[in-house]
């Protein structure tokens, strides 16, 4: 058994590091507060190679595993989580295409989602139904050319930016096999989107309804089969989950890099915070929390790759664990800051509050305890 990354494998996590302390975050500030981030940078990012992560190499994807991915998104967090986990959504739409796609669909999408010239979004929660994504009601009709869809969808991540909409919606009877996937284009005819949402993190992001009155899509963007749609979306949320907790690993140890370096600058009672004890002994929880949270994650993550049985299990434990860590050891670093932690200009309550939604979307840390459970009791036998 071999814990060590790659040559390959931290030339990764080197490469997307070090283009998010470039390109990412002496802006992410500024970013936040005009609420967008500027599609200039997504050219960038796709020369990288990371605007198609999942997708194979002869539609211009990088085809990297679920372990890789994870060391990209934690090393881009590092920046800024927000942006990291926006670029993780536009993967996971790639991801979805490429696995389930027909060859007409994935030559029709893939090229610009690899390139980045169209940014796509995923859509699957709707106002009424969120843990229960299966009881989605968002209808969608034949036609004589395709499909009219109503309905409408919430907390969507790119609403009204992105240029692709991936949408879940109900074909059939109720349940999850009446759900099918198909591809909405930004400008079709009856597509229409909320007012942007006042959010406590992830401010970077646009995030909106998504919404559908009579809105017209042609018959060859249903993606893959007719009915299938929710084994689709599911497949796809195994993957999201790992990026979610590495996009929170990532922000965290950007929030324990700064505290580290703030406690031995920072001098109180004739000495600097690092050489009291209490603190030291609070520094080293904070360490073994993410470094227990991280070996997990790759574990979850190599479990997806050769797909394991229990790998779903894996994605839903390494996904609570490693969020509900993330989030408490930044929020201890806030604390270790005192005042200045509560202070924009020191990067962490920025932190804190971008990670706070990585314990609830993807799946709530709730829903995660529930499909471990459920495992566990079908394991028994």
């Amino acid at each position: 058994m071999d814990f060590a990354l790659s040559g390959e494998q931290q030339a990764i996590f080197d490469m997307a590091k070090a283009f998010g302390a470039e390109h990412i975050a002496p802006f992410a500030r500024d970013w936040e507060k005009a609420g967008t981030i500027p599609k200039s940078l997504w050219p960038k990012v796709a020369e990288l190679g990371l605007g198609g992560i999942y997708v194979g190499e002869e539609h211009g994807g990088s085809g990297l595993t679920r372990l890789d991915a994870t060391l990209v998104f934690e090393a881009l967090a590092m920046a800024c989580p927000a942006v990291g986990s926006f670029l993780s959504i536009h993967n996971m739409c790639g991801g979805m295409i490429d696995r389930f796609g027909s060859a007409e669909t994935k030559a029709a999408w893939l090229p610009a989602l690899t390139s980045m010239e169209k940014i796509f979004s995923y859509c699957l929660t709707e106002p009424g139904s969120g843990s229960d994504a299966a009881a989605l009601r968002t209808r969608a009709e034949r036609t004589n050319d395709g499909w009219k869809l109503n309905g409408s969808k919430a907390f969507i991540s790119g609403g009204g930016y992105s240029d692709v909409y991936v949408t879940m919606v109900r074909t059939g009877a109720d349940g999850p096999k009446g759900i099918s996937a198909v591809i909405v284009e930004d400008g079709a005819t009856g597509l229409s989107f909320g007012g942007l949402e006042d959010k406590m993190g992830w401010r970077a992001q646009p995030t909106a309804q998504v919404q559908f009155d009579d809105c017209l899509v042609p018959a060859e963007n249903l993606i893959g089969e007719e009915g299938k749609g929710f084994v689709y979306a599911m497949a796809g949320l195994d993957g999201g989950r790992l990026n979610i907790a590495a996009s929170a690993l990532g922000g965290a140890q950007a929030a324990l890099d700064a505290t580290l370096a703030y406690m031995g600058e920072r001098k109180a009672f004739g000495k600097t915070l690092d050489q009291f004890q209490a603190l030291q002994f609070r520094l080293a929880e904070l360490e073994v929390k993410l470094q227990s949270a991280r070996i997990f994650l790759r574990q979850a993550a190599w479990k997806l790759d050769m797909k394991a049985p229990d790998a779903t299990k894996f994605c839903a434990m390494a996904k609570m664990l490693v969020t509900d860590n993330a989030f408490d050891v930044a929020n201890q670093c806030l604390q270790l800051h005192g005042g200045y932690g509560y202070l924009a200009d020191y990067g962490v309550e920025k932190i804190v509050r971008d990670l706070r939604v990585h314990q609830i979307l993807e799946g709530t840390n709730e829903i995660m305890r529930l499909i471990t459970a459920r495992a566990l009791l079908a394991e028994r036998g």
